[in-house]
């Protein structure tokens, strides 16, 4: 059972997916606009946030924008809107998915099953022979550690989100070896997720900026500019 925090100002929604998750052993607590729904998760932080992103006195982005100051919880955004660039604008912000309404609610059942899953105790498929999935890794001035989901740049914490935490793994557990956006997707995104290049453009764009934060010469990232990406041990 995980705790998830709606935020949506739509009753009807409100209630149906209340129902779905409620009824799939998941504790859910609602609020019916931004500013409250942002203090809650900032007071008590659930496992899962959903955010709607038209909502009364703060929206869903501006939401999303102030949690990610602070948290890496994980999130899926809500809208009404059917425009790429909000999808864009969503996943710049630090999203780690995105549903279109309207929608079923099985469809959300399992992408919110899926980002509990990438949030949790499972971690990626070892790269090679051998190697033990959700290992900690220790690449140069890096450290990660699945099971706590915590990284550090010379001994500094940064926070990741989910997706990125995933990314920079895949990335990270084969230094020199180039991953491409597919090699990537696949790593941070179950199967009935499908996301485009510019998506992991985002999350990549994302990470370096964090972890320039606490430290300015970060680029361990390397773009391979109609390849992909790959981890540069320093």
């Amino acid at each position: 059972m995980a705790n998830i925090t709606l935020v949506d100002d739509d009753e009807n929604i409100v209630a149906s997916v209340s129902m779905a998750l409620e009824s799939h052993g998941h504790k859910v607590t609602a609020y019916h606009d931004g500013a409250s729904g942002l203090e809650a998760l900032e007071a008590s932080p659930p496992d899962l946030a959903i955010l709607d992103v038209k909502m009364p006195r703060m929206d869903g982005m501006e939401v999303l924008r102030r949690l990610r100051q602070t948290s890496a919880l994980p999130v899926i955004i809500l809208t009404s809107k059917d425009e790429e660039i909000d999808e864009i604008l969503g996943f710049n912000l630090g999203a780690d998915d995105y549903i279109h309404k309207p929608f079923s609610q099985r469809l959300l059942i399992e992408r919110v099953k899926a980002l509990l899953r990438r949030s949790g105790a499972e971690s990626l498929e070892a790269d090679t022979p051998g190697e033990v999935a959700g290992r900690a890794i220790k690449r140069g001035k890096l450290s990660m550690d699945p099971a706590r989901h915590e990284c550090t740049w010379e001994g500094r914490a940064v926070k990741l989100t989910v997706t990125e935490f995933l990314l920079l793994q895949a990335l990270a557990q084969r230094p020199g070896f180039v991953k491409s956006r597919d090699n990537l997707m696949d790593a941070a995104y179950d199967d009935q997720v499908y996301v485009d290049d510019r998506t992991i453009d985002s999350h990549v764009k994302r990470m370096r900026k964090k972890f320039r934060v606490v430290d300015p010469e970060f680029d361990a990232i390397e773009t391979l500019y109609g390849v992909g990406y790959r981890y540069r041990e320093s």
